[in-house]
């Protein structure tokens, strides 16, 4: 994932999702072609596993999440334990590396989303990396939503 291109991102809404509804139980999928650059949202109330490659394990999930507060929570796999510790790091540095342009593509690829709920613009994102390896696993404060609308230049 290079850095996000509103022009090479897909959204796709699986239903009963659409671009203002639900709030509860909505998720995201983004997955990535390493040959055109592009990148593919799924939106609904499931993961897309049919767009997850399961053998590189490269995309970000996420779904909104409400017990005390509104939050975006996202998880990445980094390893289940079949890589060593440095193949694990360099996973990790990857997504690491590219984790704001993930999180750019789903928050302006549901814009329209924003404009129903704009509170949740200022709802925390946190991301889990999923490890075998403590120094990997952990769960990581990522902003809000307006901030990388803000780096796109683009309000609500």
């Amino acid at each position: 994932m290079a850095d996000f291109s509103p022009q090479k991102l897909k959204v796709r809404f699986i239903l009963p999702a659409s671009p203002t509804e639900p709030l509860k139980g909505r998720k995201y999928t983004l997955t990535h072609s390493d040959d055109s650059g592009e990148l593919f949202l799924d939106i609904g109330t499931d993961y897309n596993n049919e767009a997850i490659n399961m053998k590189l394990r490269d995309e970000v999930i996420a779904e909104w999440q409400n017990e005390w507060q509104y939050r975006l929570v996202g998880r990445v796999y980094i390893d289940g334990g079949e890589y060593t510790t440095e193949e694990a790091q360099k996973r990790y540095n990857l997504f690491v590396k590219h984790l704001s342009s993930a999180l750019q593509g789903i928050v302006f690829g549901d814009r329209l989303f924003f404009s129903n709920y704009p509170l949740l613009l200022d709802a925390p994102i946190y991301i889990l990396f999923e490890s075998t390896y403590p120094q990997f696993r952990k769960l990581t404060s990522y902003g809000t939503p307006k901030q990388y609308l803000n780096q796109l230049q683009y309000e609500i």
